[in-house]
């Protein structure tokens, strides 16, 4: 499976625990949209990401991908410390150039 490039960079940092590369995956006015909330920008999203990790402990494995458009859904196993793990999850990325400006992370 051939992910595309921001996405890869998101899935790389996420493995490596790597906040900074992270972040540099998203355009600075980006939004993210998790468990019911909004979290808009590069710091924001920084927060969202160093929370979720160190209180779920999650790791994502990519299972497959569609593109339409600017539009990239990636279908995950998702393992952690939450209930229901593991659980496949669907990651809806909205790319444009080589940035993250959109992501929503749904059951």
């Amino acid at each position: 499976m051939i992910l595309p490039s921001p996405i890869l960079a998101y899935i790389d940092a996420d493995k490596r625990n790597d906040g900074g590369a992270l972040i540099d995956a998203f355009s600075p006015d980006a939004v993210v949209r998790d468990d019911g909330q909004s979290h808009v920008g590069r710091d924001a999203i920084g927060a969202w990401w160093r929370m979720a990790k160190a209180r779920y402990r999650h790791k994502i494995e990519p299972l497959e991908v569609t593109e339409m458009g600017d539009t990239a859904n990636l279908l995950a196993k998702v393992t952690g410390q939450f209930p229901g793990s593991p659980a496949t999850m669907t990651f809806a990325f909205r790319i444009e150039g080589n940035r993250i400006t959109g992501l929503e992370i749904n059951p």
